[in-house]
Parts: structure tokens; sequence; C-alpha cells
């Protein structure tokens, strides 16, 4: 190896000073090591993912020991308060998600058939709408409606209350609105163009073509998807309790803290919930699928 003077090798006594010698920076030594936390995991012994397994799984066990609230008292009073999250809870739910898939069916089929106008002003507004509020999220939505519209209105002098859980109609009905008008304006579309020069040929207006021709055979196509965004929308509707609507999710946490908030109510009681809703959407989406087979075009 070569000698560098003043380097790795003494400086010759004419060339030394009273100057402090500033030697050459070993990067290498002081850079942070990028593998720290790996080396750190893998010094760990080989039982160490065991033993904090069985700590998580023994620990709720020795929280439940301690409180004194078992989990089978859990259960005990979710049956107490089962008639009442069923009765006023769930169904609730359902109503919310019927009312507001009437209304954006109604809405987004309008909106779906304003997307195929031959007025490009009306298409181009439909559009919009359509696209604003597919692409919004649900909550800020809700958040919105609850906000921008009024507790009461008056009408000929008659004061109308305007209830949270109808806001929450309203603000739910908006991105189904949406959907189903792309749902509407696709299954328009997919129907063969030469069933709409057939029918001008004949002298049909675009009206008769439209209400006689096209959409009766629409509504099969339409039905299945329709069928899944009804399921996502009934899945939606716990986002109301974020809103102080009395539904399920609002009630179960009601009930718990009737109970004293004990940790042991948490699995039984929302638990409950998540089965209620799987029994309620799961025949509809296995219908949805068996009528989308059985409505599929065969090519």
């Amino acid at each position: 190896m070569k000698r560098i003077a003043g380097i790795n090798a003494p400086a010759p006594k004419h060339l030394r000073g009273d100057m402090a010698v500033l030697k050459p920076f070993d990067v290498a030594a002081h850079s942070p090591d990028g593998y720290i936390f790996t080396r750190w995991l893998a010094g760990m012994p080989w039982w160490t993912p065991f033993a904090m397994m069985v700590l998580v799984v023994l620990w709720p066990t020795i929280v439940y020991a301690q409180s004194g609230f078992t989990t089978g008292d859990a259960f005990g009073a979710l049956w107490r308060w089962m008639p009442f999250l069923l009765t006023s809870g769930f169904l609730f739910n359902v109503v919310i998600s019927m009312l507001a898939m009437a209304i954006g069916t109604v809405a987004g089929a309008a909106l779906g058939l304003g997307q195929i106008s031959p007025l490009k002003s009306l298409r181009m507004f439909a559009w919009f709408v359509t696209q604003l509020f597919r692409n919004s999220p649900w909550l800020v939505l809700l958040f919105i409606v609850l906000l921008a519209l009024p507790f009461e209105i008056t009408v000929f002098g008659v004061t109308v209350r305007i209830p949270d859980w109808m806001k929450g109609v309203f603000g739910l009905s908006l991105p189904v609105m949406a959907n189903i008008s792309e749902v509407v304006r696709g299954a328009v579309q997919s129907v063969p163009t030469a069933q709409w020069e057939a029918a001008e040929s004949l002298a049909f207006t675009r009206r008769q073509i439209l209400w006689q021709i096209i959409l009766p055979q629409c509504y099969k196509r339409m039905l299945p998807p329709w069928m899944n965004w009804y399921a996502i929308l009934t899945m939606a509707t716990p986002l109301c309790s974020l809103l102080g609507i009395e539904e399920i999710i609002t009630l179960s946490r009601q009930a718990m803290e009737a109970e004293d908030n004990h940790p042991e109510l948490l699995v039984p009681f929302f638990g409950f919930a998540l089965i209620l809703f799987f029994l309620y959407c799961y025949p509809i989406a296995r219908l949805t699928m068996r009528l989308e087979r059985k409505f599929a075009v065969k090519l």
C-alpha cells in the first residue's frame, strides 16, 4: 500500500507544524444502518413470536377476570337487548335503505336518460352531476346534507320539522342516484344500434323508441346491478350513526353504555349487528349473481 505523508505515515519534521491535520472521514463507519430493525428482529429468540401470540390470547381473559364481568354476562346482556336492537335498530336500517334506494332509483333513472339526451346542454349537465356524486365519499355527502338542510321548513304557514333520519335518507340517495344513472346509461347503450335504426325507419319518434322498444329490454339488464347497489347501500347505512341517527349501531352503543361499557360487550353487540347485515345482504348477493347469469347476453 502506498504510504502518504500525514495520512498513513508520519510527516517529515520540516513539514510538521502546530496546525491540526484533518484526517479522512470514514463514511461507511458513520452512516446509519439501514438494517437496524432487521438485525434487532433477527436477534430475538426463536420463541418470541409464540410468546407474543400467547400474551395476545390470554390478555383479554386476564382483563375479564379482573373486571368480574365474564363473556357469559356479555351475551346475557345481548340477549336482553336483542329484541330492541332488532325491531328499533336494524329494521330502521332497512327502512332507511329502502327509502334511499327508491329516491336514488327515480332520480338516477332520470339522470341516466339525461346522459343520452340529444340536447348537449342537458347531456353535459347530467354527466357532471353523475360524476360529482359518483366520485364523492358517502360520509362527506352525509355531513354536507346534515349541515346544509334546515331542521324545519315553513310551507303556507305550517312548520314542518325535518328529522335527522330523513337527511340521512337524502344523503345516501345521492351516491345511489349517480351510480343508478350509470347503470341506466350503460343498459340503454348496450342495446344494438340496429334496433334504433329499424324503429326510426318505421317512423317511430325518439320517445316511442325509448319507452316502447329500448327500455323494456333494459329492465332485465339493470336488475342485477340495481340489486347489487341496494346491498351496498344497506351495508352503508351504519354511516348514519356518525350523524346521531338512531339505527342499530347507535342503539348498540347506548345499550353498552347502559351496561356500564364493559369491554366484553363489544364483540357480542357488534358481532350481532354484523350477523344481521350478513343474513340480510347475503341472499341478495346470491340472487343477484343468479339473475346475472340468467339474463346474461348469450353471444
